[in-house]
């Protein structure tokens, strides 16, 4: 999660905390110079209950905290032009005004993504994918399009992925899940009642479990084995598409695959390359 949404998600936040998290969203570009005796005087508060915010919000420090608001400010003035994540266009935009906003929307959203993952939790979702002896797949609407793309790349490294919401079967699909499988939630509001009742029954049966969401306060977060969210400026209806949420799955969909890939590079490229030879020149070439 971005410094800044630690700062706003202000849930468990005292009056003190919100006063000073609120002085340095309204002030981000000046925190990279400013000291914590001003930054104390600034909000009305004590060196202590500064430090207290740093740590509350998962920093060691101000220091640490200092400098990760200084790498959000550097990528912010280096980005390109801002643009509304549910609203991305005018209705009196050109046609190549609208490709640039998507285009800066579009690559936005990935450097966002990419500023909430790190190596840890790939590698780890990686390896429960890598391990399990199937892989079965939950999403609906938008995402279950996203891991269709995902279920399409793995066949290439001879991992053949179910679909477990396929023809309304998920709860058999789920029953018969054993704790050498694993299951991939993609849910980018992560409001879904029945998939909380089976990462409920898979968390009782110790069954591996990643959860792709934009929603860190679900409740599937709590269950799933491997939370990864990806929060992004997109309200959950109030939209002309799901642009940014969209992006972001499938960025990480793509790097899980690429680094599944990776690890046994070489073995890959000469099955690619015999499978490829099979299908254009061999038996299988189509008339």
């Amino acid at each position: 999660m971005l410094v800044t949404d630690k700062l706003k998600d202000q849930e468990n936040f005292t009056n003190t905390d919100k006063r000073i998290a609120d002085y340095i969203l309204h002030n981000i570009t000046k925190v990279p110079t400013i000291t914590i005796e001003d930054l104390a005087n600034q909000t009305y508060a004590s060196h202590s209950a500064v430090i207290r915010l740093c740590k509350k919000i998962g920093y060691s420090g101000f220091r640490t905290f200092k400098s990760a608001i200084s790498e959000f400010v550097y990528s912010k003035l280096h980005t390109q032009t801002s643009v509304n994540a549910n609203f991305p266009f005018e209705p009196e935009d050109s046609a190549i005004g609208i490709a640039k906003k998507m285009a800066d929307l579009t690559i936005a959203s990935v450097k966002k993504t990419f500023a909430q993952l790190d190596d840890d939790m790939l590698n780890q979702a990686v390896t429960m994918l890598t391990e399990a002896d199937r892989i079965f797949l939950f999403a609906q609407g938008d995402s279950q399009i996203r891991i269709r793309s995902f279920q399409n790349k793995l066949i290439k490294i001879n991992k053949f992925l179910i679909l477990a919401d396929e023809y309304s079967d998920k709860n058999w699909n789920a029953v018969n899940m054993t704790k050498r499988d694993c299951a991939l939630f993609v849910s980018y509001a992560g409001i879904n009642s029945q998939y909380k009742k089976i990462l409920q029954y898979f968390q009782k049966e110790e069954i591996p479990t990643i959860l792709l969401t934009g929603n860190n306060k679900s409740d599937l977060t709590k269950l799933a084995a491997l939370p990864i969210v990806t929060i992004q400026d997109e309200y959950d209806f109030v939209k002309v598409g799901t642009f940014s949420s969209q992006v972001s799955f499938e960025y990480i969909l793509d790097t899980i695959f690429s680094i599944m890939y990776a690890q046994e590079y070489e073995k890959n490229v000469l099955n690619l390359k015999r499978k490829h030879d099979i299908l254009q020149t061999g038996v299988l070439k189509e008339d």
